[in-house]
């Protein structure tokens, strides 16, 4: 290129082939600032172009996402008689596209006289890309019905949309189309193929394509380890970041971000802080992966950590602010939550999540008269329309606060049908102040919605339990038998020494269990000298009261707190994560417990977490 370009600038007249010939080179050789620098000195030198350099120049404009020079380029080559040619007008259309401006990228591809394969690609991909998946499908079928058959280029492109629009019957018909027509498989549609079932949820598929592959490269690993995170099986997902780890492979931030996530779902601090070193030292923070590192110390129960990690980010979007509001929120700190928005507001426009996060946070700390301002300032300030969402946080808000019938009024007012999150509001809010009659009503519009949701069921079946009808508690488990949804075991998880130690209710498998049993016997019977009464009302079954009592000790929130006291040393906090709801009485028997041991006991739950420490509780009995 040197010899070249040395010969090109002492040529005492250069046409325009000869332009081209350097232009051209230095498009191959990867080099677009160069190829834009020659074609603005050939236009100095007043060289008139022709549909190579336009082209070529396009291109190159394409790879820098430099749109306005591009249209500099596009409007001289009309100029120039060249608004019809094929070649500038697929180089144009792939700026559009790369640029994100599909709207402009459809005018040229109707305009443009013959249509070829790539252009049809670049027409796919770019709707893909730009999460326009229902036009990406138009324009396939467009496709198809002119009589072409796309590559795997056009395939990884529609895979891509079957993974935005959760379309898994059309991705495992494009999935049978290429085996059936023997269309190469690449490391990228293989992977295109392991990101779109796993973020379907079908995680068996997803495995067993991953498992096929010929050559596994970082994305590959990362597709899979997401999809596990994001499904909620946040062990599968931290054993897969061990074996591509093993695998020779260092795991890029999406890896590490999703194996946050998992942590995040299962309290697993230690190893949190390990990815949080991680990406200090071989990565960057950055908004993305400081958000998913704030939450996992939130939902680890490490709340000072993330906001000394939120208070170190300089740049902050609205994504890192609602993350922080919504800390708040889940820890009961309502106030800390408002004051956090109130800066916000400031600096940054809260959406609609950012509300929801608010709300929600009012609502865990009973801050009734802040929610009715900021709800309605929500609509009449900030002209945003309530959501559902919105609707299930206040009416949320209203009844686990008592006021049962302004939150059934706030329903009647809705100007969107109520759905399932709305009337289970009501319905915890009804079970919670035993106003049944409402409550029973709530049950039935809850059961009319035919929810899948074993958690939703079992809460329905709760309700008309407390009201004493035994035969709508029958009919409500002969819905769940014959639609084949079990009732979710409840569990808890004790992180100790940093090993995670999972117990069920009644479990008698831990190799402890003796040494387990005998420390609640122990705890139980300083718990009653001091006062402590069990509440049988929380066992919604129609049993002895010795039985029900016995039933309430062996919670396995109460097996967990019992091992982490026999395995840490005095003092030492302790963390543990149910998968359920902690019940009334564990809730009572737990600020026993940290009395008498001494101990802070942080138990998050799936609502939030309660921190217990010299027999009271954070949430101060308002949960």
């Amino acid at each position: 290129m040197c010899s070249a370009l040395q010969l090109f600038d002492e040529m005492p007249q250069r046409m325009t082939p000869t332009w081209n010939a350097m232009i051209i080179a230095y498009s191959r050789r990867h080099s677009p600032m160069k190829v834009l620098s020659l074609y603005r000195q050939m236009i100095i030198e007043g060289v008139r172009p022709d549909s190579s350099t336009f082209t070529v120049a396009l291109k190159a404009c394409a790879s820098l996402f430099d749109l306005e020079f591009g249209e500099e380029i596009r409007s001289l080559a009309v100029n120039c008689g060249y608004k019809d040619d094929v070649f500038v007008g697929s180089s144009l259309l792939n700026l559009y596209a790369k640029c994100g401006k599909m709207d402009e990228a459809m005018r040229v591809f109707d305009s443009m006289p013959k249509r070829d394969l790539v252009c049809w690609t670049t027409m796919i991909t770019g709707f893909s890309q730009c999460g326009r998946a229902a036009e990406a499908v138009g324009v396939y079928w467009r496709m198809k019905d002119e009589g072409l058959e796309g590559d795997s280029i056009v395939m990884v492109g529609l895979i891509q949309v079957c993974a935005i629009l959760g379309d898994v019957k059309m991705g495992l018909s494009i999935h049978g189309h290429m085996i059936r027509r023997d269309l190469r498989m690449d490391v990228f549609v293989e992977t295109s193929l392991v990101d779109m079932y796993a973020k379907n949820g079908l995680l068996e598929i997803a495995r067993h394509v991953f498992k096929k592959m010929s050559w596994r490269n970082v994305v590959s690993w990362s597709a899979l380890i997401s999809g596990y995170a994001q499904n909620g099986f946040a062990g599968d997902a931290l054993r897969l970041l061990v074996e591509m780890q093993d695998s020779g492979l260092e795991p890029d931030l999406v890896a590490l971000v999703s194996a946050l996530l998992a942590c995040s779902h299962i309290g697993f601090l230690k190893l949190g802080e390990s990815i949080h070193g991680f990406i200090m030292r071989r990565l960057e923070i950055n908004r993305i992966s400081a958000t998913a590192i704030i939450d996992m110390y939130s939902k680890c129960g490490n709340l000072s950590s993330a906001r000394a990690l939120f208070d170190r980010i300089t740049s902050r979007d609205t994504i890192s602010w609602n993350a922080m509001i919504a800390s708040y929120g889940i820890h009961g700190h309502g106030r800390e939550a408002l004051s956090l928005f109130i800066q916000m507001k400031s600096q940054s426009r809260p959406d609609d999540a950012t509300f929801a996060s608010l709300l929600s946070a009012l609502s865990h700390s009973g801050l009734v008269e802040e929610g009715r301002y900021w709800f309605d300032l929500m609509v009449k300030e900030f002209r945003i329309q309530p959501s559902e969402k919105h609707y299930a946080c206040m009416v949320d808000l209203l009844a686990r606060a008592g006021h049962i019938k302004e939150a059934q009024k706030l329903i009647e007012s809705m100007t969107i049908e109520p759905g399932i999150p709305v009337w289970v509001a009501l319905l915890s809010g009804c079970r919670n102040h035993r106003k049944l009659e409402i409550g029973e009503m709530a049950a039935k519009k809850v059961l009319e919605l035919k929810p899948d949701d074993a958690g939703i069921y079992t809460l329905v079946s709760n309700v008309f339990a407390a009201a004493r009808k035994w035969d709508e508690v029958a009919s409500v488990r002969k819905v769940m038998k014959e639609k084949g949804i079990k009732k979710v075991p409840g569990y808890s998880v004790a992180e100790v020494n940093g090993n995670l130690h999972a117990f069920l209710m009644e479990d008698k498998s831990h190799p402890q269990h003796e040494m387990i049993m005998a420390m609640l016997e122990r705890l139980n019977s300083k718990m009653r000298d001091m006062g402590y009464v069990p509440k049988t009302e929380f066992v919604l079954h129609d049993l002895e009261e010795e039985v029900k009592e016995q039933m309430l000790c062996n919670h396995s929130e109460r097996l967990a707190i019992a091992f982490a006291l026999l395995n840490t040393a005095p003092r030492t906090r302790i963390l543990i994560t149910k998968n359920l709801r902690v019940c009334g009485d564990c809730h009572t028997a737990t600020k026993f417990v940290s009395e008498i041991a001494d101990r802070e006991i942080v138990v998050r739950d799936v609502k939030r977490f309660h921190h217990f420490k010299d027999g009271a509780c954070s949430c101060g009995d308002y949960w």
